[in-house]
């Protein structure tokens, strides 16, 4: 197998492919012994159908067969022997095929090389969680304007399955406290992320951004149908929802491979699970410090 990359950007590549001899050849075997056990030739039974007719009524199916066939392996292959980090399905032009050679082009689009350097040891502030009596008290009392009563008492606490209001108070400062420790762990993730972010230059593959404004824009419309919007004010908006989220959409894409360029420095199967476990990887590398 002949292989030639050709540089036409940061992120974009042309690959010349050329494969010959018993690889074409062998693969055209096996399509005709395919049709002549296949096919209803007028005259003949299936397997006894001469080698000349199966050239005359199916050279062209035998041609698609064997394109059908070569094609994704020898792609496959040569993507492999090139060592590319491939990000999109490729495009395929300028096929050539005879019975002894198989050439074509194909154009890709590749990860962008992304030099990241610093990424252990980031600073980070953190501020220590703190359940205030009055956070307490305004969560009970929004309970209790729920329920329209009077009096926050014992008897209210009962009402909704505690055994007295201590309990209750004890129950809402928990909750209150997780809701504010996953608060900040959320913060302290987009603080790290930033501090990975920022600065870094590179062009981001715009199939990548494509598919991942395409993915945002189907789930706005499906929260916007399930609020009981019609199906003709979404389509007419799906314009401007497109126009909104672009920017977030190529916001994630460029996050999710600064990430995964750290994945593959340490060694992080690059899985669905990748971004959670590089965000753990760098906050236990991380330099922590109190706020005050």
């Amino acid at each position: 197998m002949k292989t030639e990359v050709k540089k036409i950007d940061s992120t974009k590549r042309e690959i010349n492919i050329e494969v010959n001899g018993d690889i074409v050849k062998n693969k055209f075997e096996e399509a005709f012994k395919k049709f002549n056990q296949e096919a209803k030739v007028s005259g003949f039974r299936p397997g006894h159908v001469p080698r000349d007719i199966l050239e005359k009524n199916f050279s062209s199916a035998a041609n698609e067969f064997v394109l059908k066939e070569l094609i994704p392996e020898i792609y496959s292959r040569a993507i492999e022997k090139e060592s590319l980090d491939v990000i999109d399905m490729p495009d395929i032009t300028d096929v050539k095929l005879d019975r002894n050679t198989l050439s074509f082009k194909a154009g890709v689009e590749i990860s962008p090389e992304i030099n990241i350097k610093d990424y252990k040891g980031i600073k980070i502030g953190y501020k220590k969680i703190e359940v205030a009596l009055d956070e307490i008290k305004r969560f009970v009392d929004s309970l209790k304007e729920s329920r329209k009563l009077d009096t926050v008492d014992d008897g209210f606490a009962r009402s909704l399955g505690y055994p007295g209001l201590s309990a209750l108070e004890k129950f809402v400062e928990t909750q209150v406290y997780i809701q504010k420790q996953s608060q900040e762990h959320k913060r302290i993730e987009n603080e790290v992320i930033e501090n990975l972010t920022n600065g870094l230059d590179f062009k981001i593959p715009q199939s990548m951004v494509n598919r991942q404004l395409q993915e945002m824009v189907r789930q706005a419309k499906l929260d916007m149908a399930l609020k009981g919007i019609p199906r003709e004010q979404i389509d007419g908006r799906e314009k401007t929802i497109t126009e909104e989220l672009a920017p977030e959409a190529k916001k994630q894409v460029k996050i999710y491979l600064v990430l995964s360029e750290i994945a593959r420095k340490e060694n992080i199967p690059l899985d669905d699970h990748m971004p959670q476990r590089v965000l753990e990887f760098l906050l236990k590398e991380a330099d922590w410090k109190e706020l005050s």
